[in-house]
């Protein structure tokens, strides 16, 4: 699913964000990464989102070279990727149902689909009575149960949650990873980057630690 071979990744400014990492993702698999601020795992998340290409190295997601990746091919294979954000990134002028309908919108899907998926989805994570309130109007756990639900509408390959709890309480926290688990149990790939070490240890799912660019530790879950 994810492989990187010995990427290293050096910035115009000179700033070495990765250094000879090297690594493969089955599909099926979740996957922690962890690390302090600046160790290089915005980097790692740029690679997979073909947002940044290494310097040295290779990266392939789902059979795709990113590297000799067109640019007209881009947009497409962004849309086989669904991604969480810490800050929710939701628009405060749509409701919760036109917020992830607006996911499938942008790839010209059909009227019926939209009107079919975004109801099942939104039900899947118990958010059917909620599709008619604005994000303003809802609690911080379902704000980003919303930013989930847009990720989830295209049934994409791969999950990046990029510190998806950092905005919610602890409680909150360990809901949104059973939701990303019940995901994962249906064969969606989840990359789940995080400083919260102590959430990391309640699940037994696999453990990259990143550390000044390069991987520490890479402990495998017993699933």
């Amino acid at each position: 699913m994810i492989t990187f071979k010995d990427v290293s990744k050096t910035y115009e400014n000179g700033t070495h964000a990765l250094y000879h990492v090297s690594l493969h993702i089955e599909k099926g698999e979740f996957v922690f990464v962890v690390g302090p601020s600046g160790a290089g795992k915005s980097t790692f998340i740029k690679m997979l989102l073909r947002e940044e290409t290494p310097t040295k190295g290779t990266v392939f997601v789902d059979g795709r070279n990113l590297n000799t990746m067109k640019r007209r091919q881009i947009p497409a294979f962004r849309r086989t990727i669904g991604v969480v954000f810490q800050d929710f990134r939701l628009i405060p002028t749509m409701t919760v149902y036109e917020n992830v309908a607006f996911a499938l919108q942008v790839t010209n899907v059909s009227s019926k689909y939209i009107r079919r998926r975004v109801p099942y989805i939104l039900d899947l994570l118990g958010l059917a009575k909620k599709a008619r309130c604005y994000p303003p109007e809802i609690s911080g756990g379902e704000q980003q149960r919303v930013a989930l639900a847009r990720a989830l509408v295209n049934n994409p390959s791969l999950i990046i949650a990029d510190e998806p709890t950092g905005n919610i309480d602890p409680e909150l926290s360990y809901e949104i990873v059973d939701l990303l688990n019940e995901i994962n149990r249906c064969g969606t790939t989840i990359v789940m980057v995080t400083h919260a070490h102590e959430l990391v240890s309640q699940f037994d799912h696999r453990v990259i630690a990143i550390e000044r660019g390069r991987v520490k530790l890479d402990r495998g879950g017993t699933q």
